[in-house]
Formats: structure tokens, sequence, C-alpha cells
């Protein structure tokens, strides 16, 4: 099999991270399809995939880690496993962290990819690479230049530059794939928090707020990703992924709070108040992803590729509600 881009065969799909929240629900997708022999990359042998997927140990993310005997009959290579971003991370230095694995790891990972003759390479980066907020009326797009701010995004950001420069020395396609905030059944970080506070009908001071914020649920991520598998197009280029409907943060909070059939109560405090309390209790950043915006253009998607999101935002708001709520019966 060769590197050098053209026609796609059926060789297999390696999807890293694979029973993480993307990866489990990418690797279901594609076994339903049943279009390509699937290979479900793991680091516990106790780690749970979807049925039907061949597993593999891998031991972990990073510069020396061994891919190669799990590269074999492999074309296409879906990236998803990371050093996920942090609130109050606890590393002396947190950007080298992010950096052995986010960059030095995807680039080892692809590197041993194109010599074991991998045609198309998926790197599942982040919105972060852009930056961190918006205008209201100007959302990001794909040929932005990139603006991050956190080491996080940095080493998502470095991983990227180091992805198509592999790409011009070996032509193993790259396809690049920035998600704006992820939900979906199961999910937890920050929307799992939401979710709980808005359980208990417990007051926001939010009513106030005027932002526009991109989310993409968790069904159409994965489509998505599929579409870049395959797509002729999509070689060697950068999207944002979206539900293509942007909301406020008051009116996602209503959504959410519908999807659980709950009442909602929303004050509304000045911004600039709330500003004020979050730098006085040192959460600046956490109340900037309330108050601010962050809205992705994703039109390149259809243009070029023909893709729209198929599940609505509502839709897929009610199916992350009935799983919080089913899980967190009595």
């Amino acid at each position: 099999m060769s590197g050098v881009a053209g026609q796609m065969g059926n060789g297999a799909v390696l999807v890293t991270g694979a029973n993480g929240f993307v990866g489990r629900a990418l690797v279901a997708h594609l076994l339903a399809k049943q279009s390509r022999p699937v290979v479900a990359a793991v680091r516990r042998s106790d780690a749970e995939v979807p049925a039907g997927a061949k597993k593999v140990i891998v031991a972990g993310l990073g510069p020396r880690t061994d891919w190669l005997p799990s590269l074999t009959d492999v074309e296409i290579v879906v990236h998803t496993a990371a050093r996920v971003h942090v609130m109050n991370d606890a590393e002396a230095d947190p950007l080298q962290q992010f950096r052995l694995m986010n960059t030095q790891g995807t680039l080892a990972l692809a590197e041993q990819a194109a010599k074991a003759g991998v045609r198309r390479f998926v790197f599942i980066s982040s919105i972060k690479v852009n930056g961190e907020d918006t205008l209201p009326d100007r959302p990001f797009t794909a040929d932005d230049a990139p603006r991050p701010v956190d080491p996080y995004g940095v080493s998502k950001l470095e991983a990227e530059e180091g992805l198509r420069q592999l790409a011009r020395v070996t032509g193993m396609e790259v396809v690049i794939i920035r998600p704006v905030l992820v939900y979906g059944p199961g999910v937890g970080a920050n929307m799992a928090s939401l979710m709980r506070w808005l359980n208990r009908c417990a007051p926001l001071p939010l009513g106030a707020v005027e932002n526009r914020r991109s989310l993409v649920g968790l069904p159409n991520l994965v489509d998505f990703v599929d579409v870049c598998i395959e797509h002729p197009k999509a070689a060697n280029e950068v999207f944002l992924v979206s539900d293509g409907e942007d909301v406020s943060t008051p009116e996602l909070l209503r959504r959410v709070s519908r999807a659980l059939g709950r009442p909602v109560v929303l004050l509304p405090v000045p911004t600039g108040l709330l500003r004020l309390a979050g730098r006085l209790i040192g959460k600046s950043a956490a109340m900037q992803r309330l108050l601010g915006s962050l809205h992705v253009d994703i039109s390149k998607n259809e243009q070029l590729l023909g893709w729209k999101p198929k599940v609505p935002l509502s839709k897929a708001l009610q199916a992350t509600a009935d799983y919080f709520l089913e899980s967190h019966k009595c």
C-alpha cells in the first residue's frame, strides 16, 4: 500500500482513543456502515470497545510509542486520542506535557503511519487552535490565522504544523478537523456540570448575556469525520465543525432545561458584574466561556464536501438530557 494520494481502497481504519467519548462513537458508526474493517486502539487490555472492532493495545501516546504492529493493512488513521484540556492543571509545566502527547506523540504516530503506507491521516484537533473567543458578528473560519492562547491549543497547532510538513514530504494525505464543544449522551466536563445544575432548578445569573456559541453534537461530529475519511476533496484541508446553529448562553440553558423537563430561572445580572466576580474569585476563563462568543462558519464543509449537519441541535440536546436523566435515577 502506498502513501501517495489517490483512489481510496477498502483497507482498515485505525481509530486511536477508541474507548473515549468521540472514539467509541466513531468506532460504532464505522462498524454499522460495514464498509471497512475497524481497528480500535486503546491503552488498557480491559478497555471496552464496540463489538466487531479489532482491539489493539498501545502503550500510551508519546514520542517513543511503537505503532507499527497496529498499522498492518491499515489505510486510514483517525487520531482522536490526546491529553485533553483540563482546568487548574497541576503540572509544573503544562505546555511540556501537552507537547509530549499532543504534538510529539501525534507526529510519532503519523510518521509511522506514513512509513506503513497509510493513505490518509485524519487528525481531531480543536477550535482552541483558532482562539478562545470571537466577535458576535465575526465567526471563526478554517482559513483564519491560528491564535491559540493556552498550552492545549498551542500543542494542537504544533501538531497540525508537523502533520502538514509530513504530508508534503511523504505524500500521505492529512485532514485536520477542529471541533467546537462536543456534547452527547455520556458527555462529561462542563456540559455534565451544567446539566446537574439545571436539574436542581437552581437560579443562574445569566439572563442578560448576549453572545453566540457554537456546539457540535456527537452524531454530527462522527458523521463529518466519516465524510473526511472517504471524500477525495478532504485531502490536506482544515475544517471547523459544528451543528450549524449558534445559540446564546441563555438560549442554551433554556433548551437544556426543557430537554431535562425542568423550569429554569435566569436572573438578569449585568455582565460587567459577572466578569468582575470572575476576576475576584480567579475564574475569569470560566466566566468568559459563559459570557463571551465563540462561533464558527462551517460553510466550507458544504461547499467543498457537500456536508450539512444531519441532527438538529434540539434533538441532540434531548438525547444528551435523556441519557443524563437515565443515568442519574435514584
